[in-house]
Formats: structure tokens, C-alpha cells, sequence
């Protein structure tokens, strides 16, 4: 999924201060203008106006790719709750979110976290200043544990369960997009012409992930998704309480007036 669009953000923070704008109205292309408006070059490349999220890109693909090819290090990197219940791996919380099952997978993963953590990264500096950058960090690393540590007690002893992938802490990311910016209209890439809130997705989709995680037979990681979603929209809330009310007058100012 990614965004096309998105409508009457409702931001404050001191960048906005040195422009006088308390409030945005975006019309057509709102990453743009939080570009244009917040990073320290409007005309810089992508990767200096949000370089963690395309280090992290950069690596994974990386690593993927590596574990494509070496199958001991795929296996070694993988998430396997009973070799970390009974050896102490504790590193495969990490490692997992760096491999991937297919290029498929792969390039989903990369696609999401770079369409959504670009402007998240971003709205982490305009929030939490000097701090940002290092706060956005800890929400994707610590996400890759919260997302699996569900997981990691369902199925400890069971020897043959293995996981993989970055779907989790993507969620967090996607889910820390939506605490922002609940009204901004989403659209899945299988439906491009079908603009939805990002609001009402993120609800189907934690209503989905839930369902097909008690009744799924697709060899997916809904628990990690639906852990990691909550994961990424708890923490971004809890380290400035104020986006809980802010999100709230958003949804009001969207679907009430």
C-alpha cells in the first residue's frame, strides 16, 4: 500500500514557527511539501532528507540478497523461537527483519518502508528535534522485537516454526504514518484508483491481521503484523501524548466537521 494523496494534516511544531503556518492544508502531493518545508535542502536527494530509513533499505535489500545466496546464513538469521528459547539466540529478533523468503517479499517490504518511513523519519525530526532521528531508529529496531515477541512465546517449543522478513516493524512504521496522519488517503498498489483513508485501512487492516491469524492457513506472520502495528502506533503516541489528541481532532475535523 502507499499514499497518493493526503487532506488537512493538522501539525504543530516549531518549524512552523519560522515559516508562520500553524496549520497545512495539502492538496495534491503532501510528502513534497513536508520536503520542501522541513528538510534542511528541498533539492537534496532522498537519501540525505531521510537517511535512516535509506540505510535501512540499503540494508536489507543487502543482506537479503546475500541470504538468497547462503542458505547457512539464511538459516542462521532466521527467526526460530525454539533455538532461542533453548540456546539463547536472541539476536534472531534482529536478524530476521534482514532476510526475506523471495524477491517478492523482499522488494514489498522495501517498497513500504521507504514510501511510508521516508515521511515518517521526517515528521520524527519536525517533532522530537535533535532526537529524531535516533527515536525514529529505536521504533523500527525495537519494533522488529515487539512484532515477534508475541511470536516467540506461542511457538518456543515448537521445533519446526520459523519466520521471517521486516513485515513487522514496517507495520510500526505504516502505523506511526497513521497516528500522524489519520485522514491521508491511502491506496493499495492492486487498486490504485481507490483513494481510503488511512484511518479506516489501518483498522481493516488490524482487523484482518487478528482474523487470519487465528484462522489463516497462508504461512503468513499475522501475529507480527498486527503486534507491530500496535507497536508503532503506542510508542510514537507515548513519546508525545499530545498526537493522541491531535489524531482524534483529525478524525473529528475529517468524518464530523
Amino acid at each position: 500500500m502507499y499514499f497518493c494523496a493526503l487532506k488537512r494534516p493538522f501539525i504543530r511544531n516549531k518549524f512552523m514557527d519560522k515559516v508562520a503556518l500553524q496549520q497545512l492544508e495539502y492538496k495534491d502531493n503532501f510528502f513534497m511539501d513536508i520536503l520542501l518545508l522541513f528538510a534542511p535542502d528541498g533539492d537534496a536527494p532522498i537519501f540525505l532528507q531521510a537517511p535512516i530509513t535509506s540505510i535501512l533499505v540499503v540494508a536489507t535489500v543487502f543482506v537479503s540478497y546475500r541470504a538468497f545466496n547462503d542458505q547457512t546464513l539464511y538459516w542462521r538469521m532466521m527467526f526460530t523461537p525454539s533455538r532461542i528459547q533453548q540456546h539463547g539466540e536472541w539476536y534472531r529478533f534482529l536478524s530476521a527483519g534482514l532476510i526475506h523468503a523471495n524477491w517478492m517479499h523482499l522488494i514489498f517490504n522495501a517498497f513500504v518502508l521507504f514510501e511510508f518511513g521516508k515521511t515518517v523519519e521526517i515528521l520524527y525530526r519536525m517533532y522530537f528535534g535533535s532526537l529524531g532521528m535516533i527515536l525514529y531508529l529505536a521504533l523500527y529496531v525495537l519494533g522488529l522485537v515487539a512484532a515477534s515477541t508475541y511470536t516467540f512465546f506461542k511457538h518456543r517449543y515448537h521445533d519446526g516454526y520459523h519466520a521471517l522478513g521486516a513485515s513487522g516493524a514496517v507495520s510500526g512504521i505504516v502505523f506511526a504514518f497513521i497516528l500522524f496522519i489519520p485522514t491521508a488517503e491511502l491506496t493499495l498498489i492492486f487498486l490504485p484508483f481507490v483513494k481510503i483513508p488511512a484511518i479506516i485501512m489501518g483498522i481493516g487492516y488490524l482487523l484482518y491481521s487478528s482474523y487470519m491469524s487465528k484462522n489463516g492457513t497462508d504461512n503468513i506472520g499475522h501475529d507480527a503484523h498486527f503486534w507491530g502495528s500496535v507497536w508503532g502506533f503506542v510508542f510514537t503516541g507515548l513519546l508525545k501524548p499530545l498526537l493522541f489528541l491531535e489524531f482524534i481532532a483529525q478524525i473529528k475535523m475529517a468524518f464530523i466537521g
